[in-house]
């Protein structure tokens, strides 16, 4: 089952997400500051970030993170998925599947990106089976020092 994450759902989203940066999926861990206000901004508004809880036999399995935008190459809106995480003990039960069969249901787009480790062999497996294909860009970043968002 897949379900819009709740407040209720705060500290096993905080321990899913230590841990999904503390994985080889990711190039580096970020400080739980950022989870923590990554959760206050999806309990805010929805408006950038939408969260969502996997459940199992009746139990939290793990966590998928979608950021909207709008994409004028793609003609519409477009949702980054920005993470999908699935507890070890729950992998492989096609839960990740799931999400990607319901995602249009979920967040209607006209694009759905994402972006893998190279090393992450089983993810991109997962993904192609998805009909997601790899895109020649290049991405680069700036980060603001200590995360913050300047006053406008």
């Amino acid at each position: 089952m897949i379900r819009r994450i709740q407040e209720t759902d705060r500290a096993a989203y905080l321990r899913m997400a230590h841990d999904f940066y503390h994985s080889p999926a990711v190039m580096h861990p970020v400080p739980d500051s950022y989870l923590v206000r990554g959760f206050d901004e999806m309990m805010r508004s929805g408006d950038y970030m939408q969260g969502l809880i996997f459940e199992a036999d009746g139990e939290v399995a793990g966590y998928a993170l979608l950021c909207r935008t709008y994409s004028q190459e793609a003609g519409g809106p477009a949702v980054w998925i920005d993470e999908v995480y699935i507890k070890p003990e729950f992998r492989g039960r096609g839960l990740g599947h799931e999400l990607f069969e319901n995602l249009q249901a979920l967040l209607p787009a006209a694009r759905y990106r994402l972006e893998i480790e190279p090393d992450n062999l089983r993810a991109e497996k997962l993904y192609r089976s998805m009909d997601f294909e790899r895109l020649p860009y290049a991405q680069m970043v700036l980060d603001v020092p200590d995360g913050s968002v300047p006053k406008a």
